[in-house]
């Protein structure tokens, strides 16, 4: 299962990372991962003119995007990837210049934050 990590790196910026989570065959039932901890979860909706300039991760967590538009995320490094619903990223970016957010589509967005600190 592909994650996209979000991380700031010795240079003070923001970049990502793909990052591969192992998943082990159960058979019929379908293939796991390991468990992992987690210490909270987090609904969230955000609008259609979403537009979030600068700024970090406020903690370590998985954001998963639910339903609705599709949002931008650029890195310090000008990267920009789109994310869409059943896309998952790793936001460690807790410091440093962190990145920026905006929504591309003009619809509302729902999103589940698993937090890990």
């Amino acid at each position: 299962m592909l994650v996209t990590r979000l991380y700031t790196g010795s240079d003070g910026e923001s970049h990502f990372e793909d990052v591969d989570i192992e998943l082990r065959d159960l058979g019929e039932i379908g293939s796991i991962s390991e468990l992992l901890p987690a210490t909270g979860v987090v609904f969230r909706t955000t609008g259609p003119d979403y537009d979030y300039a600068w700024h970090n991760a406020p903690r370590r967590q998985y954001v998963v995007m639910l339903s609705g538009g599709d949002v931008e995320i650029e890195v310090g490094d000008g990267t920009v990837r789109r994310f869409s619903p059943g896309d998952v990223l790793l936001a460690e970016d807790t410091h440093g210049r962190g990145h920026v957010s905006r929504a591309v589509d003009g619809r509302e967005r729902t999103s589940l934050f698993i937090t890990l600190d």
